[in-house]
């Protein structure tokens, strides 16, 4: 994986055209990249998405941000009922509670 002003590049390698392919992972919007050597394929991902930011500039709109930190969550009822109990106890907020139990699960993972 890659990373740059938060955007999220993954690569894979075609063998018989002998180049690497990657896409940006994080947003709706397809921005995509290419190169044959590890410092072109970071060279042509910086510049994609600078090309994507420039031309949501030049057009006036904003620009796709990879994962605001907003999500909203289905529940059965009982399981919210029962997350929020919980919560209560801890002396925590749903969404803190919900949160911790994300990371510590990314943690396991």
């Amino acid at each position: 994986m890659m990373n740059y002003k938060g955007y999220i590049g993954n690569v894979e390698y075609d063998d018989e055209a002998h180049i690497f392919s990657g896409t940006v992972i994080n947003t709706r919007t397809v921005i995509t990249f290419q190169g044959t050597s590890v410092d072109e394929l970071e060279t042509e991902f910086r510049n994609s998405v600078d090309d994507y930011l420039e031309w949501c500039k030049e057009d006036g709109i904003d620009p796709e941000k990879p994962y605001s930190g907003r999500l909203n969550v289905r529940l059965r009822p009982d399981t919210h009922r029962k997350a929020a109990t919980k919560a209560k106890i801890l002396g925590l907020s749903l969404n803190s509670f919900i949160e911790k139990a994300v990371e510590a699960e990314l943690k396991e993972g």
